[in-house]
């Protein structure tokens, strides 16, 4: 019997919009995922704290307020001072396409803009995982 596979869906800084991070964690549950979430206000610090406490496998972090560079920045400079490299991380929200190399030059896996199905998400995470 395999593991069932584990993500964790996050909401760094002030941004309190999370409708989207909830329907994303929905969808993945859904899809046979066990999905944690963390709510609102993390910092990058007790985002990875719970991805490591939690044993993910993945974080999808759901950033609408522009400071997507910061937090990936951030967490992804904590994930590899943890040895958690092999978590993948994706995201999603109002991130400009301009952004998104930056991003993905941190090790971000993947950034889904405004529009993105949840089917999209749900195979890419297939994929990775």
């Amino acid at each position: 019997m395999s593991k069932k596979k584990r993500v964790l869906i996050a909401k760094p800084g002030l941004d309190g919009h999370d409708r989207g991070a909830k329907i994303v964690a929905r969808a993945l549950r859904d899809a046979g995922y066990e999905v944690i979430y963390t709510g609102l206000h993390q910092t990058p610090e007790q985002i990875v704290s719970a991805a490591m406490q939690e044993d993910v496998d993945a974080i999808g972090v759901s950033i609408l307020s522009g400071s997507h560079d910061y937090h990936f920045k951030k967490i992804m400079e904590l994930l590899k001072e943890k040895k958690m490299d092999d978590v993948v991380v994706f995201g999603g929200g109002i991130i400009p396409e301009d952004d998104i190399p930056t991003l993905k030059s941190y090790g971000v896996a993947e950034i889904f803009t405004p529009g993105t199905s949840t089917e999209e998400v749900i195979k890419f995470i297939e994929e990775k995982l």
